[in-house]
């Protein structure tokens, strides 16, 4: 098991640059994934609906799981937050099509919470996680500072 405790910042390149976050944090072998919403690439939330932003949010925190070597099988715990329960309650075959395109039949412990509103107005969910990458595919980022 790798015992370097240090955390270390995970900001992949294909997600937008954060300013006064981080992506993810790598403590050992244990990932903390930052609060996801559904921005893309121009730092835009997706247009379309709750399962449109589920598909990007999840989607984000999978690009940082992968950028340490981590897949969806590592995932220990999400946590979504909604700003409109019955909304995701109403999508929800289609939102786990979604889950199962994206990490397949993987079902970590969960948790839904609602809340009136999140960091970007137009933001309709946030996922958060816990991932525990084995040592073999584990890809520790450098220290920076």
């Amino acid at each position: 098991m790798n015992t370097d405790l240090t955390p270390v910042a995970v900001n992949p390149a294909a997600l937008p640059a954060p300013r006064g976050y981080s992506h993810g944090t790598l403590s050992g072998n244990t990932l903390h994934l930052g609060g996801q919403t559904a921005l893309d690439e121009n730092m835009q939330i997706v247009p379309g609906g709750i399962v449109e932003q589920f598909r990007q949010a999840f989607g984000n925190v999978l690009t940082t799981l992968r950028e340490v070597g981590g897949i969806p099988e590592d995932l220990v715990s999400i946590t979504i937050f909604l700003t409109d329960i019955p909304d995701y309650q109403a999508h929800g075959k289609e939102i786990g099509e979604v889950w199962r395109e994206l990490a397949g039949p993987v079902y970590p412990a969960m948790a839904g919470i609602g809340t009136t509103a999140l960091w970007q107005p137009e933001a309709m969910i946030e996922i958060l996680g816990v991932a525990v990458i084995p040592d073999d595919r584990l890809v520790r980022p450098p220290a920076v500072g």
